[in-house]
């Protein structure tokens, strides 16, 4: 019988999340004498770099290109796009001084890329010959919070901005690359079991200088939404700034179009919340800096001990020739108790128990993280009982997250029905809209929440009217209490 994960306090949710840091020695913040940063520990580091290699390798298959381009953007530059700068000009780092002397040009902390890259991309690609081109970095970026700043889900330094830059030859190219953009990015949250909803943002909080946004969402156990992922298509606005033209195949010359997409540190944030328990980290298999740790349990017939710890070591390294990533925990100054809890604290997926009966016995005995139930199983067979269990946990966790966000997705009629549901936390309200403005401007002020965007892909309804205006509606506009 696979027992439930322990419940967590949705009202103590903020104190949990910053306690498994903590507990799981993950990211060090609130210490560091700048607001808005943090240090990442060693384990967490672990953690931040499987993500970065997932991210990296769906990228790098796809035919995208790393690079690395300077921190410092120019004053000049980043003004290059007045839509653009109007979005960040009140989140924008700025360095004026170069030790005591005033600098000539002012040079901002980077905020996004797209006019520092663009200007490259005029230098380097004159022909459509050279297209489509797709670059990416994973590089620190820098917003102004003026909001609460929280770790990893708020901060004013991203220390993992994962920005792709992409460029085209015409709309429909960039539009085939947004789309390609979608695509990996749902691949990427599955395999972490990351449930998401693909929003199209109303054109009053798209990005700034795109034609338009597609935003991923999740919903955190507090009720609340967290933007996990963008794709913007990008038009043609920062090649114009630019003066930025490549020749097309019929000799004329026109400014190319383009498209970006970025995801940051929340990723693992979301990891953290949406599978973690009132122990501590749960952890994907193939997310997990290790993925079983063998305990050996000091037996009370001491004559017996070095057999037990022999036995443990064999199986250690049964399963690192089989390409399972396992510690061997034989700490003399804790009780197995103490290991259980440290490691159930990082969020290891199996744990393996060995003890004067396995040793006796020729068995040994696994406990699930996810559910933590506990089995007793043959030695001959525990290679592949471990990854069965493995395969077992990642949908479980995968089936766990989106069965708990779906079903707090509520469709309604009116802003009372959806007023009602997010004051008690319960996530996600959907209402008809006509796709005026003015009407869902003022369904999220009677409800105190943001608009998250149409579906995408587009879903049309029949039937239903926008509950401001009257009118028939020609699709649903989602709204939710967001971070």
């Amino acid at each position: 019988m696979i027992r439930p994960k322990k419940s967590r306090l949705i009202s103590s949710f903020s104190e949990w999340f910053d306690s498994v840091l903590r507990k799981a020695e993950v990211y060090d913040y609130g210490r560091y004498p700048v607001k808005g940063m943090g240090v990442w520990l060693p384990y967490g580091f672990q953690i931040r770099k499987k993500i970065i290699e997932k991210i990296r390798d769906l990228l790098d298959e796809t035919s995208h290109e790393e690079v690395l381009f300077p921190l410092l953007i120019p004053d000049w530059m980043l003004k290059k796009e007045g839509e653009h700068i109007r979005g960040f000009e009140d989140e924008v780092y700025w360095i004026t001084h170069g030790g005591l002397e005033e600098l000539d040009q002012k040079l901002a902390l980077r905020p996004t890329s797209e006019t520092i890259i663009t200007y490259y991309e005029s230098l380097w690609y004159q022909s459509y010959r050279q297209l489509p081109k797709k670059l990416y970095q994973i590089v620190s970026m820098f917003r102004y919070e003026t909001k609460a700043t929280r770790a990893l889900i708020r901060l004013r330094e991203v220390t993992t901005f994962k920005e792709a830059h992409t460029l085209h030859e015409n709309y429909y190219d960039a539009e085939r690359q947004a789309r390609e953009a979608i695509e990996i990015y749902k691949e990427f949250f599955d395999t972490l079991k990351i449930p998401y909803l693909i929003s199209k943002r109303p054109d009053w909080d798209k990005f700034a200088g795109a034609l338009y946004t597609i935003a991923f969402d999740t919903l955190l156990p507090d009720g609340k939404t967290l933007q996990i992922g963008t794709v913007h298509h990008l038009g043609q606005s920062f090649p114009k700034a630019f003066n930025f033209k490549i020749q097309l195949k019929d000799g004329s010359y026109d400014h190319p179009w383009q498209t970006s997409y970025g995801i940051s540190d929340r990723v693992l944030a979301t990891l953290i919340a949406i599978h973690g328990d009132d122990n501590g980290l749960v952890l994907p298999p193939s997310i997990a800096p290790l993925q079983v740790v063998v305990v050996p349990i000091i037996p009370s017939n001491k004559g017996i001990k070095g057999d037990v710890n022999k036995y443990a070591i064999v199986i250690v390294d049964e399963l690192n020739k089989n390409g399972i990533k396992v510690k061997l925990d034989d700490r003399e100054d804790m009780t197995p108790g103490e290991k259980y809890y440290y490691w159930d604290s990082k969020g290891v997926p199996l744990r393996i128990e060995i003890g004067e009966r396995e040793f006796r016995e020729n068995t040994a005995t696994i406990v699930r993280r996810d559910t933590l139930e506990k089995r007793v199983v043959n030695r001959e067979g525990l290679i592949e009982e471990v990854k069965v269990t493995m395969k077992m946990i990642s949908q479980n966790l995968y089936d766990t997250a989106w069965e708990n966000m779906k079903k707090r997705i509520h469709r309604v009629d009116t802003p009372e029905e959806a007023k009602q549901l997010l004051n008690k936390k319960e996530g996600i309200v959907e209402i008809p809209w006509c796709g005026r403005e003015e009407c869902a401007l003022k369904i999220m002020d009677s409800i105190d929440a943001k608009s998250l965007g149409t579906p995408w892909p587009s879903e049309k309804i029949n039937g239903g009217k926008c509950p401001i205006c009257g009118r028939h509606a020609v699709t649903v506009m989602r709204y939710a209490r967001q971070y």
